[in-house]
């Protein structure tokens, strides 16, 4: 079953990222489902800290945005919109190089707050970081 307000297209998903730090970091959404969403992101010199590892923060931006993006597609924009309001990261391999993939999956979809669960992966599928993100649903500024 379906869980998106309308219909998602990558093209759109992507094009939201134009001018912000999703697109410094060269992250792309990917691939998508009838519960989830996907997004990569390359580990180079934009990602990177300075051991040439997959830097934590630029996980917890992926995560952050996986789950931003998911939130917000579950609902009316005209009438609710979701916020950050806690997001956690435990990161569980080194990453050197090649990209990485996030998918995010719900946890719990409620009247006012949503909690997902981001996966990241290497190009070997295997796990680097696993992030929750809870969101506040809150009225749409300017809509009561």
């Amino acid at each position: 079953m379906e869980i998106w307000h309308a219909p998602l297209d990558l093209a759109t998903l992507n094009a939201a990222s134009e001018g912000t730090a999703m697109r410094h970091l060269g992250i792309e959404f990917s691939a998508f489902g009838p519960d989830w969403i996907e997004a990569t992101m390359p580990v180079d010199h934009r990602t990177m800290q300075p051991f040439k590892l997959l830097h934590g923060g630029a996980s917890v931006l992926l995560a952050e945005t996986l789950g931003s993006m998911a939130a917000n597609a579950c609902l009316d924009s005209s009438r609710q919109v979701s916020v950050g309001q806690e997001i956690n990261a435990n990161h569980v391999r080194g990453v050197r190089g090649g990209q990485v993939t996030g998918r995010a999956t719900p946890i719990h979809r409620g009247r006012t707050s949503q909690v997902w669960e981001i996966r990241i992966a290497d190009d070997d599928g295997k796990l680097c970081c696993i992030s929750r993100i809870t969101m506040a649903v809150i009225d749409t500024p300017g809509q009561r």
